[in-house]
């Protein structure tokens, strides 16, 4: 029984670790603020590991396979509508019923690009048409340093006296570490040899960027262990499930509204399924970057994300019951 048992907790380490890791990192982060604040002050150190990862994550995205995406462009761009247009208005409904930072934050994770990995991983999973979602990742990551500060200038007003920094400066610091570094990776694939190298070791350059993005989410979650300290009647429980369930609702109406619209529009299954994945999920590596820049809760980022990857793997699984049944 213990020999079954060993192999079994093992697996579950092997493919869990990220969301332990993560879960493990922000409880210690926020429960040893008073010892670690130090690191929320070194902006140079936030900037150089947000730089570094998206350039390691654009890197073995090849542009090539995004041929069939531009051949067929209805699906890119209803999932493009969806994660920049529709996403970040069903967001703002259900941000009523929020209040103080878990609101900004939860609206600053709507606004955010696709996931960079995940997207088309789940997209291959569940059946879909991966292309589409590489075209969406890469167009709204490369446009996010304009669309991103226009949705949050209309949701917080571009004076507003609560955050630390002005949209002005989001634009151009968005473009040097999210635009510029996935620009870069892009480049640097033009020399084959390199190109080659960044695809046969995806893995490993993936596991570097899981650990840098969980290097943010400590860092984020020590400078939001001090803001509980100060108000600690703000973050009870009920504001972590408060969370959870708000994310939930938008990411998953948006997902299968997505691959609703999809088939309406006469869309093939492959592409409304990829409508689905792309145009719902979120990237959080950017989520935590505006976040810790605008000085709003980093719970709402960090909770989509986690939850996203939990639903959609219940839906990929759903979908690819549904062909085999088919």
């Amino acid at each position: 029984m213990s020999c079954r048992v060993i192999p079994t907790l093992k697996d579950f380490l092997k493919k869990q670790w990220f969301l332990i890791s993560l879960v493990l990192l922000f409880a210690i982060g926020v429960g040893f603020e008073a010892q670690l604040s130090e690191l929320t002050t070194q902006r140079w150190l936030k900037n150089a590991i947000v730089a570094t990862v998206l350039f390691a994550m654009a890197l073995p995205l090849d542009v090539s396979a995004m041929a069939s995406g531009l051949r067929r462009p209805k699906g890119t761009l209803l999932a493009i509508l969806m994660n920049f247009g529709v996403l970040p208005l069903v967001a703002l409904a259900v941000a009523t019923l929020l209040s103080g930072e878990l609101k900004d934050g939860f609206l600053v994770a709507a606004v955010i690009p696709c996931t960079l990995a995940s997207a088309s991983v789940w997209t291959r999973k569940a059946g879909g048409n991966d292309s589409i979602s590489i075209m969406v990742t890469i167009i709204t990551n490369l446009s996010c340093f304009v669309i991103s500060p226009l949705w949050l200038m209309w949701f917080f007003g571009s004076d507003s006296a609560n955050l630390k920094i002005s949209f002005p400066d989001m634009v151009s610091k968005l473009g040097l570490l999210v635009v510029l570094p996935m620009g870069l990776a892009q480049v640097v694939r033009l020399n084959k040899r390199i190109a080659n190298w960044s695809t046969e070791n995806k893995k490993k350059l993936s596991l570097f960027c899981q650990c840098g993005i969980l290097s943010m989410v400590f860092i984020g979650a020590v400078g939001m262990g001090s803001r509980i300290s100060a108000d600690p009647e703000s973050f009870g429980p009920a504001v972590f499930a408060m969370a959870i369930v708000a994310v939930l609702v938008v990411h998953c109406s948006v997902f299968w509204l997505g691959i609703g619209t999809g088939n309406a529009i006469g869309l093939s299954r492959p592409d409304a399924i990829a409508v689905g994945f792309s145009g719902s999920q979120k990237t959080l590596m950017v989520g935590l970057q505006i976040c810790m820049d605008l000085g709003v809760s980093i719970l709402p980022m960090v909770a989509f994300h986690v939850s996203q990857l939990f639903a959609d793997t219940i839906f990929a699984d759903i979908l690819n019951r549904k062909d085999t049944d088919s």
